[in-house]
Order: C-alpha cells, then structure tokens, then sequence
C-alpha cells in the first residue's frame, strides 16, 4: 500500500514536471516571433526617420557648400559655373568641364555620330549648303542700344551673328535614315515623333540659365550637325513646349518616301562674361526624298519659314541666376536655310571591268550621273502633310483658327458664334 502511495506520488511529480517544460517550451516559442515583430516594426518606423535624416544632412552640405561657393566666386562667378554644373552637385566632372577646355584650347571635337549611324564607307554621299541673311533689328521692339534698358552687350551675340557657321558640309546618306518612318507607318499622312517632347504644360520648362547644350543622342546627332551648320550652340530641345521633331509621310512609290518634318530648337548666341541670349525660330520646316533603304537621298530642304511678319522670338537675361530678369523681343529673319547641292551620289564607282575608279574622269570634271523618274503611287499635298504636323504638335489646332474676318462671314453664313485671340506672333510656333 505504501508502496502504491510512493509510486502514484512519482507519477504526479513527473507529470507536473511535463506541464512545466511544456509551458516553458510554449513561451519560449512565443518570445522569437513577439522580438522578430517588434523589430521589424521598429527598423520600418525607423527608415523614413533616417532618410529625412540623410536628406537634411545632404542638404545642409550643399547649402553650405553653396555659400562657400557663392563667397569665393561671387554671384556671377556662381552663375557660370552652375551653368555647367548640369548635375547640380557643385563639382564639375570632366564632361561638365569639357565646353571650357574647349574654349580655352581652341580645339572643339566634330559631332559624332553614333555606333548605330555609322554608314558604309562605299555609300552614297551628299553635300548640304547652308544660307542665311541675319534678323532684321528693325524688326525689333528693343533694338536700339539703351532702349528699355538694353545693353550693347546683351545683344553682342545677335549683331556679330552674320553668316552660317559652316557653309558647306557632306553627309552620308545613310545618315539620313532617321527619318525613315518607323514600323506601322508607311502611308502618306501618317505622323511619328523622331525627337520626342519631354514637356508639357505640366512639366514646366527647362532653365534659362546654360551656354553650351548636352550631348546628343541617337537621332538627335543629325539634327544637332544639320543645325550646327547655323551656329555652333544649337539646343535639340526648346526650354518650352512644344519641344523636338516630328514627321509625316507625304508620299511613297516602290523605292521611295516623301517625308516633311517640322522641328523645335533653339541656340544659345551669348558665351561668357556676357548673360545667356536664346534665339528661338518659330520653327524649322523642311523635306527630305530619300530611298526605302537610305542608301539614296534624292533632295532635302531645311528651313525657318518666312512668310510671317514675325517669326522668331528672342529671351536674354540681366543677372546671375534663373530667377533674374528677363527681356523678351520678337524680330524677323529672311532666310535661313539649308539646301542639297545635288542628290547623293556614290563615294567609289566602278568600271565594265569591275575596277574602282574616281567620280572625276581623266579632265577633272565630275562623272554626271542619271537618276531615274520618281512616279508616285500615293501622296497627299505639302498643304496636308503640314497640317498633319501642326496637329501633333498642337492638337487644338483640330479646331480651324481662321482671320477674323473670313471666322466672322463663316459663322454668319452658318449661324454660329466667333471666339476672338488677339496674337503677338504667330499661334502655331514658337514665334508667339
């Protein structure tokens, strides 16, 4: 019996010692997961409290910087070099420091085009000729040196700008391939973005306050050489929208596409000491005929259109930083513009016997080639295809915007109502 008692005692001792280790067991398994949760709450609590941390500290650090920098080089010191400071860091890399080795050395590299745009070395080439008459100054409201507080200084670049910076140029044709029409467009009429705008009216506009404009990319490189041509500081991209290049399909045969095109860019005429001078045609216009392969280019034409009153707009600044003030003037240019001295012809030719020889014969004078008769099999006018261009650009221009006195004996006849806008300019460029 006593035994029993022992042994039944044994048994409740064990079974206590069970519950225990299980409840022990039990919390400590709770612990892991409530430390684990609570850490994890705290490093999430703890990120944006650290990232406005770093960004303060950043801050801080380059306001100060910008201080120190605004005291050693002065207001306008600071001016120039944020001008080149494209990354805003307040260190200038040697990319950003290249347009000033350049200045000082003389020695400016050519354009180049890049790896996708090398063309064959045999290819055809063409030769472009640039002509130009400068901006009427009369033209101009604040012309006259000390009207309205013009300087001579801020118009220095306008008045030495005289003639094309490069008068002539040769082109591989194939270079001409950014213009061809890009998958899903092959019909006349049919529109497509070569540059793209990147602004819009809810993206503002980029600064004013820049001499030399970035490195073009991709599609963007003949535009920039085509327009270099004019002067050397061509920006692709207009500070304000509408901004880049679009094109329509005018008209297509077998071997060949009729495309017009229409581009929004601007140059920089002003250089250090002097404060930026931005000279904005309304736009440049053109065409370019050219084979399906661009291995031909049988005419192109680029020019500022001149057959308004008014067609460029000028924007100078009078300080040392974007928020200075700033005089605006709008002028008229004559002309403009380059041509194709001819359409493009072979690099290398060969004879009967399959040698390569010269494009001159034996006296000199070039071989004349013969090019066959272009025969449409679908177009659409000039008329049409710039009117497909302005609506890409600007699509209220899906409304007929009419001289008041045409607008008016329309919507007499058709009983509807007149809206009136009264322009300096023109509405559908740059100009206005």
């Amino acid at each position: 019996m006593e035994g029993d008692v022992d042994k039944a005692a044994l048994v409740e001792e064990e079974e206590k010692k069970k519950s225990v280790n299980n409840d022990v067991a039990h919390d400590s398994g709770k612990t892991p997961g409530r430390i684990w949760t609570f850490w994890t709450l705290f490093v999430v609590a703890c990120v944006p409290v650290i990232g406005a941390g770093i960004q303060y500290f950043r801050n801080t650090h380059i306001s100060q910087r910008h201080e120190a920098a605004l005291k050693t080089l002065g207001a306008e010191g600071l001016f120039l070099f944020s001008s080149l400071d494209v990354d805003h860091d307040l260190y200038l890399s040697p990319e950003e420091f290249k347009p000033i080795a350049e200045k000082l050395t003389g020695v400016a590299p050519p354009a180049e085009f890049e790896e996708e745009f090398i063309a064959d070395p045999n290819g055809e080439t063409l030769t472009l000729h640039a002509a130009m008459q400068p901006l009427l100054l009369e033209t101009m409201t604040k012309s006259k040196d000390g009207f309205l507080g013009v300087s001579h200084s801020a118009l220095s670049g306008l008045r030495s700008w005289k003639r094309p910076a490069v008068p002539s140029s040769s082109f591989s044709a194939a270079h001409f391939r950014v213009f061809l029409p890009p998958k899903g467009k092959g019909e006349p009429g049919d529109t497509w973005w070569i540059i793209p705008s990147e602004l819009n009216i809810f993206t503002g506009y980029l600064p004013n306050n820049r001499y030399h404009p970035p490195t073009p990319r991709g599609k963007e490189v003949l535009i920039h050489t085509l327009l270099s041509m004019f002067h050397p500081r061509p920006f692709i991209k207009s500070r304000f929208a509408p901004q880049g290049a679009v094109a329509c399909i005018r008209a297509v045969s077998d071997f060949y596409y009729d495309i017009v095109f229409r581009i929004h860019a601007e140059f920089q005429l002003n250089d250090v000491p002097d404060f930026p001078f931005w000279f904005t045609p309304g736009q440049f216009a053109g065409h370019v005929v050219l084979s399906r392969d661009a291995s031909h280019v049988r005419d192109f034409h680029l020019y500022v259109p001149n057959d308004k009153s008014l067609n460029v707009d000028m924007e100078w600044l009078y300080g040392a930083s974007e928020s200075s003030s700033m005089e605006v003037d709008i002028g008229y240019l004559p002309q403009m513009e380059l041509r194709a001295a001819g359409p493009s012809t072979p690099s290398v030719i060969y004879d009967e016997q399959g040698k390569v020889i010269d494009t001159r014969e034996e006296g000199g004078e070039p071989i004349h080639f013969v090019f066959e008769e272009i025969h449409w099999s679908s177009e659409i006018s000039r008329d049409e295809a710039a009117g497909r261009l302005e609506v890409t650009f600007y699509p209220f221009k899906k409304v007929a915007y009419l001289p008041f006195s045409e607008a008016f004996s329309r919507a007499e006849a058709e009983g509807k109502l007149v809206h009136s806008i009264l322009l300096w300019g023109a509405l559908d460029d740059q100009s206005c």
